[in-house]
């Protein structure tokens, strides 16, 4: 199985663990042993699950465990309460999760993982939309949203909207809201919410008039299961792709993605060093671009990133 062919298959699956492969030829080759447990964001977990894949291969010692809760269900119910060493989250962490982690004496860094073009999905069959306004999609996705598709345009057809997103423990469903409805407006309840990307995928593909969001890595990897919607801010339609969301013209929908590793991990060495390997790898264009479909750091934001580390690992170790 190439990564590229493992990645979609992370895009469907909720919980993946990687062990070291005792047969490499450079494993174990600092002696580091231990288990790492990662929990939060779906959006970041296919990079995460790649990166881990790459370091588990030179350490053979060392099992990482990886869980898709959502941001929030990552930080409210495993990081905060102390049970895991990172939660990776596709939004920066919220006042009341700091104030749980601080309850509990979770202490933290914030590390950046790429950049994401969260992407709004329709089924292929849906020849009469490729681009939505933010204020039509902002329409179709707020608390007391529009039914049919002629109340989003005129011209649409008169048929109901079926909707699937990410659950409300999901920082997809919190930047949606904050960047799309705004925090007012809400989101509907009326959808199918889920963590699972393929389980969205599956939805939008089942409906001619259905319509779905997730992050930009599993339409990528599966691009001819959904089409993807351009968006239009004000100054045209912009289709989700690397280069946009690089250039920054796929506006409001480009995204910072996170890892939060804890600190009282970051004293163990092989947590450490798992977390200088995934800080190396945030530049690499093969892996976070190519194979996962993601915007990888420049090198001038990666160097910052290594030096908040590498502060962080002197602290928790000294």
């Amino acid at each position: 199985m190439t990564r590229r062919d493992a990645l979609k298959a992370f895009g469907g699956a909720g919980t993946v663990a990687v062990a070291g492969c005792l047969e490499t030829e450079n494993s174990d080759s600092e002696g580091l042993s231990g288990n790492i447990n990662i929990a939060g964001s779906s959006t970041v977990f296919p990079l995460m699950s790649a990166i881990a894949e790459e370091f588990s291969s030179d350490y053979s010692g060392v099992n990482i465990d990886i869980s898709s809760t959502g941001s929030g269900g990552g930080f409210s119910n495993h990081f905060c309460p102390g049970n895991t060493d990172f939660n990776n989250a596709s939004r920066e962490i919220k006042p009341q999760e700091e104030e749980l982690c601080a309850n509990n004496d979770v202490d933290y860094i914030e590390l950046v993982a790429a950049t994401d073009a969260l992407t709004v999905v329709v089924n292929n069959e849906a020849d009469f939309v490729d681009c939505l306004t933010i204020e039509e999609l902002a329409s179709i996705w707020k608390s007391d949203a529009v039914q049919t598709w002629d109340e989003v345009r005129d011209e649409f057809p008169n048929e109901e909207i079926k909707r699937f997103g990410a659950a409300d423990t999901s920082g997809t469903y919190d930047y949606f809201i904050e960047n799309v409805q705004g925090s007012e407006a809400g989101h509907t309840d009326d959808y199918q919410a889920t963590e699972r990307d393929d389980t969205i995928a599956q939805g939008v593909a089942g409906s001619k008039y259905a319509i779905g969001y997730f992050g930009f890595s599993y339409y990528y990897n599966n691009p001819d299961d959904v089409k993807a919607l351009g968006i239009d801010n004000g100054d045209g339609c912009i289709k989700p792709s690397l280069d946009t969301a690089s250039s920054g013209k796929y506006q409001p929908l480009s995204r910072e993605l996170y890892t939060y590793p804890a600190m009282s991990s970051l004293a163990k060495d092989h947590v450490a060093e798992f977390a200088r390997f995934f800080v190396e790898q945030t530049t690499n264009e093969e892996l976070v671009a190519q194979d996962v479909g993601y915007v990888p750091l420049s090198d001038e934001k990666q160097e910052e990133q290594m030096e908040k580390l590498e502060a962080a690992i002197e602290e928790a170790q000294g």
